[in-house]
């Protein structure tokens, strides 16, 4: 599985620089995706577009985070592609009262991050694990002992191999990854949020 995210990165070069990536699974049967991107949105309806070529315009949002959704298995994967927009951790542990969510993120600056929220509460966390020797992590450690496993068997060196990492630790967590697909997509629906932080 590591093998496909770092094909991925090979082939979109954009990809290594950012991305926020988000895989939410419901715990009630009730709960909408539009349930999910209301509270991501800080309680507003989010706009809902269709972008010709999501990627390049996504770009063009000015500070406005640009997600395309993908349906999985009973589960949601956002993917933030404009400019790797991380939502802020107390967003996302309010996002995750009924659910549980995963987010990978990271940023051409650093600020790499492998989250997981369930409960209303941030549950483990990592940070700074692209490089090596930086890593920080908080919660429980059971949560993420997958994770680190497949960091120990990367180079300090791989940068790739520990992004691809986490997106296929969240796979494995989740039965939902980013496919090839979905980056190439045109005409597609996207959803824009207005401030995440609010």
């Amino acid at each position: 599985m590591i093998d496909h995210y770092r094909d991925l990165l090979q082939r979109y070069g954009w990809l290594g620089d950012h991305i926020c990536w988000i895989v939410v699974r419901p715990l009630d049967e009730g709960l909408t995706v539009d349930d999910v991107l209301w509270r991501l949105n800080g309680g507003r309806d989010p706009e809902h577009r269709v972008m010709a070529f999501p990627r390049e315009e996504a770009a063009m949002e000015e500070e406005r985070p640009v997600f395309l959704v993908h349906e999985d298995e009973g589960a949601w994967g956002l993917l933030e592609f404009s400019l790797g927009y991380a939502v802020p951790d107390d967003v996302l542990a309010r996002v995750s009262e009924d659910v549980q969510s995963w987010m990978v993120t990271w940023h051409f600056n650093g600020g790499a991050t492998v989250l997981y929220a369930a409960g209303g509460r941030v549950r483990a966390w990592m940070r700074d694990f692209v490089l090596s020797g930086q890593r920080r992590e908080g919660g429980d450690p059971d949560v993420l002992a997958g994770f680190r496993a497949l960091l120990d068997t990367l180079g300090p060196e791989d940068h790739d191999g520990r992004r691809a990492a986490a997106l296929a630790f969240v796979e494995q967590a989740t039965g939902v990854g980013i496919e090839r697909d979905c980056m190439d997509v045109k005409d597609a629906p996207v959803v824009i949020l207005g401030d995440p932080v609010a």
